[in-house]
């Protein structure tokens, strides 16, 4: 048996084994990691669909909100993490927050994208209709808005659920425990182990929100 043929072998029995040894502490760390990463995007599509609506309802503030959150944009999440423990210490909560300022962005982007990006002549049909600016708002613009703003949060998502592997640096817990264990004991089994639950629970939750935007906005792909 050839050299390349054992390890292969052998990485492949260390992943078993680890499993049989390990699943349910797998499972539980993948259920902290949805968790996490559930409540950081739930928080931030809040926080970024309302600052969208202010933006575009208060003309004025839009430039220093949207410049505010490109500032925490380009702050590492790793650097936003180490920053709150002396104010909130270590778990969930820093890690929380972390994550929301990490999801913001995309979701308030192109919430206001599309907001923006509404035809006048939809708008001055409303008016003419007898709207009011509330109407307007809930009944056309929100609704037309909607798959731009869904394209946000799938981004969002993404970005959200990588980056909570951090979350292990400061005991919130998650499959970044698994990545950290695999690099301090130099472990490929448990890297590929982290990395690869990650890199899936990415793509089902992509997969998601893809079905649920051809089911919620059918008429528009019936329109291609």
């Amino acid at each position: 048996m050839k050299g390349g043929d054992i390890l292969q072998e052998s990485l492949w029995m260390q992943l078993v084994n680890y499993f049989s040894d390990h699943g349910r502490a797998f499972f539980a760390l993948g259920r902290e990691h949805i968790q996490v990463s559930l409540l950081a995007l739930l928080c931030s599509a809040w926080i970024g669909i309302t600052l969208g609506y202010l933006t575009i309802t208060y003309k004025r503030s839009e430039k220093w909100i949207v410049s505010l959150i490109q500032i925490l944009r380009i702050v590492p999440s790793l650097a936003v993490l180490l920053l709150l423990i002396p104010l909130m210490g270590t778990g969930t909560k820093p890690a929380l927050i972390a994550l929301i300022l990490l999801g913001v962005p995309p979701i308030l982007m192109n919430t206001i994208s599309g907001l923006n990006h509404i035809p006048l002549s939809i708008l001055e049909s409303a008016q003419g209709a007898g709207m009011s600016d509330c109407q307007m708002m809930w009944k056309i613009k929100f609704p037309l808005a909607a798959p731009l703003i869904l394209t946000g949060i799938k981004t969002a998502s993404i970005e959200i659920i990588a980056s909570a592997t951090l979350a292990a640096k400061i005991g919130a817990g998650g499959f970044g425990e698994i990545i950290f264990t695999g690099l301090g004991l130099n472990r490929i089994d448990l890297l590929l182990i982290g990395g690869g639950a990650v890199a899936i629970l990415a793509i089902v939750i992509g997969v998601l929100l893809d079905i649920s935007e051809r089911i919620l906005f059918r008429y528009q792909f019936l329109q291609r």
